[in-house]
């Protein structure tokens, strides 16, 4: 009998691939499910990874479609996680480039968008 994983256990693993994904293609890992504080009204960055001289940041979505991975990106949201990486820029010091990047997991296959949000 199989059991059916829930939303939360199928975004950990989406996340899991989009890192395998990422390291994969010659990206750093720096963190993952980044947050600023709690009552902070910042989102939670799920990965943040390093390329040459560019911090990238990442919103993974679990998704039946690629469309409904999109849909699921609302403005507030995109709002929220700039905030939260300008946050994590001003802390780490940053001066280099940075971007942000979706990659939406559909069953086993993953699109990725760069300069995406």
């Amino acid at each position: 009998m199989r059991s059916k994983k829930t939303s939360y256990q199928v975004g950990l693993y989406s996340e899991f691939l989009a890192r395998m994904y990422l390291r994969f293609h010659g990206y750093r890992i720096l963190k993952s499910r980044y947050v600023t504080g709690k009552n902070t009204n910042r989102a939670e960055i799920d990965i943040i990874a390093k390329h040459k001289n560019t911090i990238v940041f990442i919103e993974v979505k679990a998704r039946k479609t690629v469309d409904a991975g999109w849909d699921a990106i609302t403005p507030q949201q995109s709002a929220r996680l700039r905030r939260a990486a300008e946050t994590y820029l001003i802390q780490n010091r940053w001066n280099g480039d940075a971007r942000f990047d979706v990659i939406i997991v559909c069953g086993h296959k993953i699109y990725w968008a760069k300069n995406a949000i």
